[in-house]
């Protein structure tokens, strides 16, 4: 701002300084084209004819003009040396800038073939136009040299300039004080836009690995809300992933404590009988498998978190359906039911819905015995899919609805004799389920009784 405001100033002194010069050309060149006309027209009172005498001419003429107050109009006639004869108006001008009183500045203009000129003096600047003149001698003269004389328009451009320098100072200060205001108001502002990015950066310095749960609170519909509120959901982020962290490594050390102490227990009482080395080494397999298995599904609930968890392309809904039907009859002696079909395009993970209907189906044959029947299918009702597998167990106690889904946790009772395992299949059947868009795990009873798990998948076409 500071660069404007003077660029301003400066080009108002030069704008200003500009009309002074035209201001100053066209009043020189009034003047002496009226001079030049009262020559070629001019008549002379005394005889009522021409001018026939320079310093006649110019006397008549002077005493008939009004200058302006920083002008003087001069006659100048030739005299006896150098210096040559003024004739000027009877009007007061200061003596310190008085051109008449200038002999050399006086003589260097009428001797000068130029028509116009400037004098630069230590008085100041002079801006002068001239016109010759060379009336015709008068009847019955004697011939000799012509009498040369010259009309002077002389004009002090200090007043004029000085104007405009007072100008620019006044611009310059004004200019100041409009910086020191605007400075100043430009602070204030400043500091209040600027104050909730202060926030987040004292809001960052403060976090830590155990504590990610300070937010910054959202003011406004502007741009720094909205870094806020970007900046909040970044936190939101970050606190799901250590939560996700934490959460997997209390879950493996919670779960494989247990199988760790059998297999160490085993190990250290194991004697030297070949047949309990071999149950030993049974056990300890055993156990070994399901560590793997919870592993396994540790890894896969920590990769749900994960942006590239699910691959959506376009699938065949009924396809999938009759393989995961294939697939899941060889999981136990069920009476195994294709029930209904959506026949459409979707798009879907199919790995991943595979996986989670596999589950369902597992988690449906460890909960009936063999002999009762196990419905797969899917549905399409438009605005949504359904994918569902449907036993006719036992199904889920309502105290326990809320708690099935959540990672190691098995219900409080059981729905059949089979039913075992860490409790993540259902915690990863909802995690494929969440990881489309719109989708979710739904529980509902079975007519007749048991329990449907239901894949709802919203707007996936």
């Amino acid at each position: 701002m500071a660069v404007a405001l003077a660029a301003v100033a400066t080009t108002t002194r030069s704008i200003l300084l500009r009309d002074v010069d035209h201001r100053i050309s066209r009043l020189l060149t009034q003047e002496t084209g009226e001079f030049a006309n009262f020559v070629a027209q001019g008549i002379d009172p005394d005889t009522g004819g021409p001018f026939t005498d320079p310093r006649h001419l110019l006397q008549v003429f002077l005493q008939r003009q009004y200058s302006d107050p920083d002008e003087e109009l001069l006659g100048l006639s030739p005299g006896t040396g150098p210096r040559p004869r003024v004739i000027r108006q009877s009007r007061d001008i200061p003596p310190r800038i008085a051109l008449y009183r200038d002999g050399a500045a006086l003589t260097l203009i009428h001797a000068s073939p130029d028509r116009s000129g400037v004098l630069h003096r230590p008085q100041g600047e002079v801006r002068w136009a001239k016109v010759p003149i060379e009336p015709p001698p008068a009847p019955g003269a004697a011939e000799g040299p012509p009498q040369r004389a010259s009309f002077v328009v002389a004009f002090h451009a200090g007043r004029e300039r000085a104007v405009a320098d007072e100008a620019f100072r006044t611009l310059l200060v004004i200019s100041g004080v409009a910086l020191l205001m605007t400075t100043g108001i430009g602070w204030a502002v400043a500091g209040r836009i600027l104050a909730p990015v202060r926030v987040v950066r004292a809001t960052a310095a403060q976090l830590t690995e155990q504590d990610l749960t300070r937010r910054i609170p959202v003011q406004g519909h502007d741009d720094i809300a909205a870094l806020a509120e970007t900046f909040n959901g970044m936190l939101d982020r970050l606190e799901r992933a250590f939560a996700v962290q934490r959460q997997f490594v209390d879950d493996a050390g919670h779960e494989l404590r247990t199988p760790i102490t059998i297999v160490r227990g085993h190990l250290e009482l194991m004697g030297d009988d070949p047949a309990e080395r071999e149950e030993t080494v049974r056990l300890v397999t055993d156990e070994l498998d399901r560590m793997s298995r919870i592993v396994e599904d540790l890894l896969l609930l920590a990769k749900a978190e994960r942006p590239d968890f699910i691959s959506p392309e376009p699938v065949q809904l009924g396809e999938l359906t009759a393989d995961v039907f294939v697939k899941a009859r060889t999981l136990g002696e069920r009476d195994w039911v294709l029930d209904q079909v959506a026949d459409r395009e979707a798009v879907l993970d199919p790995q991943r819905v595979t996986q989670a209907m596999v589950q369902l189906a597992q988690n449906a044959v460890q909960h009936t015995v063999p002999g009762q029947r196990v419905r797969i299918g899917s549905r399409d009702l438009g605005h949504r899919l359904e994918v569902y597998v449907a036993d006719s167990g036992t199904g889920v106690q309502e105290r326990d609805t809320e708690v099935i889904f959540e990672r190691f946790r098995r219900g409080t009772s059981r729905r059949g004799s089979r039913a075992g395992g860490a409790g993540l299949g259902l915690s990863i059947v909802k995690a494929i389920a969440e990881g489309h868009r719109g989708g979710r795990v739904e529980l509902r009873p079975t007519e007749g009784g048991g329990a449907t798990f239901v894949l709802v998948l919203e707007e996936t076409t």
